[in-house]
């Protein structure tokens, strides 16, 4: 299943209304569709350098939007759906706990999954569940989609085909890692 939606995603690329189809699958990938819009932003640049930037935008500004829909899903099923569960179980003071403690290092959370290959639709939700503040939420996705969708952009537009092996490939680890030193940065100059 995943094979066929990936494929059906590339053959998009080419297609007339690929914008509008990049728009569609950024925004539906950030609550609830498992491939991510870089599968299709990828070629797009390399078939049209000049429109980079244009596509990226396209995916950043549909992406937050998705994420604001996922944040609501949480926001909205729980209180119907897991909440009672929880309750019957007894755990929902647990949540609380985990409330706070998410809503403490909120924004890096969604920073984090906005520009590595964790999957960002689990963070939408989960903010929207916690009830993270919403302009923390908003302007930590603003900042995390647009590096990630901008970073792969300015690579494509400046090297072309020959650096997509290694976005495809490598980009997400070097995010991760990039996410690892800044933490690690942070909890020196804290703690030293």
């Amino acid at each position: 299943m995943i094979r066929g939606l990936y494929d059906w995603t590339i053959s998009l690329a080419g297609h007339r209304y690929a914008l509008l189809a990049l728009a569609v699958i950024s925004f539906v990938e950030s609550s609830v569709f498992p491939i991510p819009p870089d599968i299709l932003m990828i070629p797009m640049i390399i078939a049209a350098p000049r429109r980079a930037f244009l596509i990226a935008s396209v995916c950043l500004v549909s992406s937050v939007l998705g994420g604001l829909a996922g944040y609501y899903i949480g926001y909205g099923l729980f209180e119907s759906v897991g909440r009672p569960v929880l309750e019957f179980y007894g755990k929902d003071s647990y949540f609380e706990e985990f409330r706070a403690r998410y809503n403490e290092w909120g924004a890096w959370t969604v920073l984090v999954a906005g520009v590595t290959p964790f999957p960002y639709k689990v963070i939408t939700i989960m903010s929207g569940v916690t009830q993270l503040n919403i302009w923390v939420f908003m302007l930590s996705s603003v900042i995390a989609r647009g590096l990630r969708f901008f970073v792969v952009a300015a690579l494509l537009w400046k090297f072309g085909e020959p650096i997509r092996d290694f976005i495809e490939k490598r980009l997400g680890l070097m995010f991760t890692l990039f996410v690892i030193l800044l933490a690690g940065g942070f909890y020196l100059v804290k703690y030293l």
